[in-house]
């Protein structure tokens, strides 16, 4: 069970990393990257970070080896900017639930559309 302290510890980080992707890390391989969540260990060792990337297969990987790069800068940061006594070890994960969602929604209205055509004949 994650405690109350490691779930805003990872909002926190969330909401950091996305002020960083979006004003600070000027790399042009990072395309439309959004945070989407962030996991923490009980003991705040190590921290999953869920990004979401829109574009192509070729622009999603492009933009994790980015992030990858920057790991350093990013984590360097947060302990700059978070009070921790340990800064967690960031692993960038690649969270397809938004398009999974979105395909799901694409399916509903092609089988609404079916309906309504079957429902006019």
């Amino acid at each position: 069970m994650v405690s109350h302290r490691a779930n805003r510890v990872a909002e926190e980080i969330k909401r950091e990393i996305t002020q960083m992707l979006r004003d600070e890390i000027k790399d042009p391989r990072i395309g439309f990257v959004t945070v989407t969540g962030v996991e923490v260990t009980p003991d705040i060792r190590y921290a999953k970070v869920f990004v979401s990337v829109y574009g192509e297969d070729e622009a999603k990987a492009q933009s994790l080896q980015a992030l990858e790069k920057a790991k350093g800068f990013v984590r360097s940061e947060l302990g700059k900017r978070m009070r921790l006594r340990y800064t967690p070890e960031i692993n960038f994960k690649f969270d397809s639930s938004i398009e999974h969602g979105a395909r799901i929604m694409k399916l509903l209205e092609e089988v609404k559309e079916t309906e309504n055509e079957d429902e006019q004949s």
